[in-house]
Order: structure tokens, then sequence, then C-alpha cells
């Protein structure tokens, strides 16, 4: 255990003990401590506060850590930047900010040059706002040792009170990206800056260079994966030049809906209905890229995926399923790579009736459809 946690540790016992002082027990301060720390029915706590919706559905909450991720170049800069944008407007893209008063944005950056950060902030940020730039702190901490960039993006948010953190990146708060204590060290103290903050800390950190591979690399993204409210990953379509986000794991609200935009002629972010076709190439959709095992073939040499087959195959042993979790089956089984083939092969699944669609306290159920 760290000095630091080991001292917060301390402050909360003695802070328990004094809580109690007046009252009659033999309990001891630890024991108090798990009192105070006991959830029931009754307990009164405050509901989740999230800061915007993304196609309707509620996102980016208070009090918790969101990961942005994606290859290099996928756009997580430009997802960072819809963000910050709308903390000023109340609709960006499919974004909508969820109370009526501007939010305020700190934008830490740990990577890029002092003249890349001041680029996005003149000729992204102001033109997507309107030039409505006063609610954003924006920083570059490139140049300070990784232990003086965590301690003084600490102090920024108490001095500043943001409600929207955004870390460009977090692989830039730990020395070593496959240090596992350090990597949970840092995941605690973002925790706890989110809570006692009330506001968002939005991490971004690169997946893998494999293409294959879309894990968050090194331990400090294994870490941020696990304690992630939500994940974004980002992906740049070509050779459309097109960028898709998607959300890959939530704990509340399943968003199945993929985020499509292009950038424009001044480098602005500018929302695109869904491309029709995301293997232009068609070499690129070649059958051993697909498990034949889910697919029909017709007279014509054509072919399809059975879609009955592979539906309840994801569903096969559970009763129902949320939808990011069907969609993370579904794409295993199949072979399917690119978001929108998913939603197509969903929306005929609901068509055809082979699995129903419900929604529970804002989450989306599927369950097989009655025969």
């Amino acid at each position: 255990m760290t000095t630091g946690s080991m001292n917060e540790e301390h402050f909360d016992l003695i802070g328990t003990e004094l809580e109690h002082a007046d009252e009659p027990t033999e309990m001891s301060p630890e024991a108090l401590l798990l009192e105070r720390l006991r959830i029931t029915p009754e307990k009164e706590l405050k509901p989740m506060d999230f800061l915007f919706r993304l196609f309707g559905k509620p996102c980016f909450p208070r009090g918790e850590l969101v990961a942005i991720t994606g290859k290099a170049k996928s756009g997580k800069t430009y997802l960072s930047s819809i963000l910050t944008a709308c903390c000023s407007l109340r609709d960006v893209l499919h974004f909508h900010r969820e109370q009526e008063n501007l939010l305020r944005v700190l934008w830490y950056d740990t990577e890029q040059s002092d003249l890349s950060t001041q680029d996005i902030l003149c000729n992204r940020l102001k033109p997507m706002t309107e030039g409505n730039t006063e609610q954003m702190d924006v920083f570059n901490v490139r140049t300070l040792p990784w232990k003086q960039r965590r301690h003084l993006l600490a102090v920024a948010i108490s001095q500043y009170q943001p409600d929207l953190v955004i870390i460009d990146g977090i692989r830039d708060l730990v020395d070593d990206i496959n240090d596992g204590v350090l990597a949970q060290e840092v995941m605690e103290e973002l925790m706890q800056l989110a809570g006692k903050g009330s506001c968002c800390i939005t991490c971004i950190l690169h997946q893998n260079k494999s293409g294959e591979d879309s894990n968050l690399r090194g331990w400090i993204g294994t870490e941020l994966m696990n304690k992630a409210f939500e994940v974004y990953a980002c992906e740049k379509l070509m050779p459309q030049r097109i960028f898709a986000v998607k959300q890959t794991l939530t704990r509340k609200f399943d968003i199945e809906q993929t985020l499509y935009f292009e950038v424009d002629d001044k480098g602005l972010p500018t929302a695109v209905t869904t491309p029709m076709e995301e293997f232009p190439d068609k070499k690129a959709d070649k059958l051993p890229k697909i498990n034949s095992e889910y697919i029909v073939h017709d007279e014509n040499g054509g072919w399809q995926f059975d879609i009955r087959r592979l539906f309840l195959a994801a569903l096969r042993g559970e009763e129902e399923l949320n939808g990011s979790t069907l969609r993370e089956r579904v794409m295993q089984l199949s072979g399917i790579v690119i978001p929108f083939k998913y939603n197509q092969l969903l929306h005929q699944a609901l068509e055809q009736k082979i699995i129903d669609k419900t929604e529970r306290d804002g989450i989306t159920i599927y369950r097989p459809a009655p025969f």
C-alpha cells in the first residue's frame, strides 16, 4: 500500500471515530468505518448525473472514468473536441448536453507539442463553439516529468473545478506502461479525483499496435478497462476517410448506434449518415475472413449470413443479454469487424422476429423471440 493511501485510510478512521465520539460503542474504528460504507436498500444515495446524451442515451457520468480508445490517428482527439464543444453548445453532432448551464472543461494534454494543442484550441474548438472558449482550461504538460504531470492534474481539478476532464493521454501519467502496481495506483487516484471533484474524467489511451488486437495498451490499459464506466472505440474507415465511434463497454446504458463523422476542408468534424458500403474493395470482403459456419450459399455462387443460427448461437445458454454483450458475441462468432455490418444483421434479426428487444432501467435487453 502506498504512503498516500495509508494516510487517507488513517484520516478516514479518525474521521469516523470522531463522528461517533459521543456514542457508546465497543466497535473498533475499522468496524465503524465499515458501517459507514454499508449499502442497504434504504440508504439515500445521490442519483447518477450524466453530462451528455448520445443518440438519446445518457453517457459520461460525473464521478466516473470514461475511456476513449483507438489506433493512432483514429479520431480520438476529434471525439474529445466534440465533447468539449458540447459543453459550450447544447448540441454537437449527435451529442446533447443534459443541463442548460454551460459546463467547464479541463483539457490536459500530455502528448502533443504546445503548438499542436494551441492549434486544436484556435482552429478547431473556437470555430466549433463560435468563439465561446471561456469555459475551457487548456494545459500542455508534455515537457514535465511524469510525477509532476500527475500532481498538477490533481491541482488543476481542485483549482478549476471542471465538469469534464480530458486527459490526452493517460499513458504519460506513469513511468512504465506495464507497471501493474503503478497502474492501479493511478486508476485509484483518478477515481478519487472524479468522485471528490464531481467531474467525469475522460482518459484517452491507444489500443495495441497489432491490427487484430483492439485491447488497450499495457497494464494501465487493463486497469482502465476494469475501472471505466464506459469505453468508446474510435476507428478510421478507409478509403472513405470517415471516422466511426462506437460504445464497446458500459455499466449502464447501451448505445447501439455508431457515430459517424468526417472532417471538412476547414478541419472540423461534420456528421455523416451511415456509410452504405464499408467494403468498397471487393477483395477486402473475401470469404476466409468470415466464419463459414454461419453463412449459407445460394445457387448463383453468392452467400449471406444465416442470421437465425448466428444470433441464437450468441444467445445460447442465456435467457437474455444486454446490447453490448450481444454485439460482442455476434461479431466474435461471425468474424465481423465492422460495426455497421453488425447493425444491419441486428436489424434483420429483429425484423425476422428471431430476437426480441426490450428496455429495462434504460438498458437494452435482447432475448430469443418465442416461436
